[in-house]
């Protein structure tokens, strides 16, 4: 195939459209209550949320509850729950008993009973309501979009990641802690369907021209992954035979894209056999997995993927690598899809970690590619990807203080990814790390550390120096070379200290293997101007005079 180079038109396109800008940031109080594990947190682990309310899109209000189940892991005097304005909590009841609250920005404090025991579950019902933002550029702004169809019907749905699921409804909004189940019930006009995550568990008709729809959660969920969609919806399914037996498959489009809509996402059974291959079994079999359209592109929310690539291949129809081979999926179905194994089954304690959701996911597109297409498609892609690296921050971010790092967590990532798969050399003990990870981590929150830890054991490769490098370092590795009396000098610059990373050359295109460090080293090869390194890694190369 020939390859396309990406156009600097299109770069910005995909600088400013696909992935958020975290710009960097000055933090206050609001983003410490946030981001960090405060004291009115640490006290209580949760067990279950039941969020059940109304949303009218004629006032396009949300009123209701969320009663949250929790554990006590040593009393506490008072309880932070989370919401933003302009919603409003409108009362906390904790068996029959009304309690007290304040409120500090975005942040309600509930003056806790005497009485609690550590170890005991308890209940506090929240109330609440009021009118939630308005996402302006879902889903990078997060909030509401409510919008309408080409008929004329209410088209409205949810997207809060960066902000936090607190914009539209109260919980423990930080991500080290999820409920084991959650329950979610939405009453809507009865003209309308109602869809979220999990499993459907029932249809309750109401006599005031509504309908609420009840839909069971039976996985720890993340807050940002929890999400209500609402349209003229029409459904049909299909089972997958996966690794764990059969998996119900279930498809929520506008009625008049039915027939695009059952072509496009026949991409979806070739996407779990991929990921299934790849990194194991879809991690929520109980939930099943879902595909529903949105009003905006698109979003990774747990077994209920939002769906507005318009059913079509690439980004809005662009191939984002510039090589062709973005071209043969539809890049929404394949990477919200992705984020079920990262980021909804393993999922970040600290949003600086955000790396650990993107760069794998990034890296799932080209092992689609690898899977269908074969390995030299899939390096072709993700090398083509590294035209959008800025490098102009860390990939991590800000810990504790609900602050991310460089854009470049998602092509960055995938490339420093592909560059350790090909230091491994060996892609089926490869294959059992990616597998391994969702396993070992199976419904976990975790960090960066983890993750690093991880594959360095299973690896049996010293690659803290390269997590350094690409993680935390805005410099790619310059492989430094020059000739000297018949032999090839060598070393790395633009590096962190003791990066030593392994390489290889091609000589004549041959390759050399070499084990270059910060100082200057010798071999023995014949001067040529053919000199290069190989393409799978993500360094630059540099002849000196």
């Amino acid at each position: 195939m020939n390859c396309l180079k990406l156009s600097a038109s299109t770069a910005l396109i995909f600088l400013f459209l696909l992935l958020p800008v975290f710009l960097a940031a000055q933090f206050d109080r609001q983003d410490t209550l946030r981001g960090a594990v405060t004291p009115e947190r640490a006290w209580w682990d949760l067990t279950y949320y039941h969020l059940d309310i109304e949303v009218d899109p004629g006032k396009r209000t949300i009123e209701g509850r969320n009663t949250v189940q929790y554990r006590v892991l040593e009393p506490g005097k008072r309880m932070q729950v989370d919401l933003q304005p302009p919603m409003a909590l409108r009362g906390a009841v904790q068996n029959g008993q009304l309690l007290e609250y304040s409120r500090d920005g975005n942040v309600y404090y509930i003056q806790m009973p005497q009485s609690l025991k550590a170890g005991q579950v308890y209940e506090l019902v929240l109330e609440y309501g009021g009118k939630p933002r308005v996402a302006v550029r879902a889903p990078w702004d997060g909030g509401l979009s409510w919008d309408e169809d080409e008929n004329g019907n209410p088209f409205v749905a949810t997207s809060c990641q960066g902000e936090g699921a607190s914009l539209w409804w109260p919980c423990k909004d930080h991500m080290y802690d999820e409920p084991d189940s959650m329950l979610i019930s939405v009453r809507v006009p009865d003209t309308l369907v109602e869809v979220s995550n999990g499993k459907l568990r029932s249809v309750e008709k109401n006599e005031d021209g509504t309908h609420t729809f009840h839909w069971y959660v039976d996985n720890p969920i993340n807050n940002y992954g929890v999400n209500v969609n609402i349209g003229d919806y029409v459904h049909w399914s299909e089972t997958y035979a996966g690794e764990k037996g059969a998996l119900d498959c279930n498809y929520y489009v506008l009625r008049g894209n039915l027939d695009k809509a059952k072509a496009q996402f026949r991409q979806v059974p070739m996407m779990l056999e991929a990921f299934e291959h790849w990194f194991g079994p879809y991690p929520f079999y109980e939930d099943g997995f879902k595909l529903v359209e949105v009003p905006y592109l698109g979003m990774e929310h747990q077994s209920s993927v939002t769906y507005g690539n318009k059913y079509q291949n690439g980004y809005l129809g662009m191939d984002l690598s510039g090589t062709g081979w973005g071209k043969k999926f539809d890049f929404i179905i394949i990477h919200e899809a992705g984020h079920e194994w990262f980021a909804n089954n393993i999922t970040y304690k600290d949003i600086a970690d955000m790396w650990v959701h993107e760069g794998f996911t990034a890296y799932s597109e080209n092992l689609y590619l690898d899977y269908h297409y074969g390995s030299e498609a899939s390096a072709d892609y993700v090398i083509g990807t590294r035209k959008a690296i800025m490098n102009d921050r860390p990939v991590i971010g800000d810990y504790d203080v609900n602050h991310a790092g460089s854009s470049d967590m998602y092509y960055k990532g995938a490339n420093m990814l592909h560059t350790i798969r090909t230091l491994l050399g060996d892609d089926e003990k490869w294959r059992s790390i990616l597998r391994g990870l969702n396993k070992d981590f199976y419904h976990q929150t975790v960090t960066t550390k983890q993750i690093e830890e991880y594959l360095i054991e299973k690896s049996g490769l010293d690659l803290k120096p390269v997590f350094d490098q690409y993680l935390r370092d805005t410099r790619i590795p310059v492989l430094a070379c020059k000739w000297e009396k018949g032999k090839l000098s060598y070393r790395w610059e633009q590096t962190i200290s003791g990066f030593d990373m392994p390489v290889t050359l091609l000589h004549k295109g041959e390759p050399v293997a070499l084990k270059p460090d910060t100082e200057w080293q010798r071999i023995n090869l014949k001067r040529t101007d053919g000199l290069k390194v190989q393409r799978d890694y993500y360094v630059r190369l540099q002849i000196k005079d």
